[in-house]
Formats: C-alpha cells, sequence, structure tokens
C-alpha cells in the first residue's frame, strides 16, 4: 500500500480587526455568563493568540471563572499556568476576578 503524502492547506490570515471582533465576542459572551466564553478567553490570554499579547495574569482571571462555574478543564489549566507565575501576579488575577464578577452583579442589580 502506498501512501500518499498529506496536503496542508494554508490557513487565511485573520486580520486585527477580525481578531479584535473574536475577542469582543468572547467578552461579551462571558458577561452573560458564558462557561465556554471564559475558558476560551483563559486561552487566548495564555497563548496570546486572537492577536492578543500573552498575559498569564488575565489568564488565570478567565480560568478561575470558568473554574469557578465548574469547567474542569479550566481548572486544570488555571493549575497549569500558576506554576508560572508569582504569588502576587495570583492575587492580582484573583482580585481581577472578583472585580469582574461584583461588576455584573451591579449591572444585572
Amino acid at each position: 500500500m502506498e501512501l500518499k503524502p498529506i496536503r496542508s492547506v494554508e490557513a487565511t490570515p485573520i486580520s486585527a480587526k477580525e481578531n479584535d471582533v473574536i475577542v469582543a465576542l468572547f467578552i461579551a459572551a462571558a458577561s452573560q455568563g458564558d462557561l465556554a466564553a471564559h475558558f476560551d478567553l483563559g486561552v487566548t490570554f495564555s497563548t496570546g493568540s486572537n492577536g492578543v499579547d500573552c498575559d498569564l495574569i488575565e489568564a488565570h482571571k478567565w480560568f478561575n471563572l470558568a473554574a469557578a462555574q465548574g469547567h474542569e478543564e479550566a481548572a486544570w489549566c488555571r493549575a497549569d499556568i500558576s506554576d508560572e507565575m508569582t504569588a502576587r501576579e495570583i492575587a492580582e488575577a484573583q482580585r481581577r476576578a472578583r472585580q469582574w464578577l461584583s461588576e455584573g452583579k451591579r449591572e444585572v442589580a
């Protein structure tokens, strides 16, 4: 049996504007309590994808918010990036998560 080489298909690059829209949609969905959006934002900030800079504090915040809602993979990701963060960075991420939650509660009230 002869194996044929796999042809790679080049993905069309996403523009900066499209990346901004993707991140804005994630944030909008997260503000509505979308668990997947919280996780997707954690992935985005932990990997520096969708046009954002890698920011472990923001990533931890989003993974923390997803994990608090029961997202098991987010809890694992949060623990994984915590190994690369200082105690101050983790404390800042937790502060930002609490702030996100309190701002959301004020908007709902």
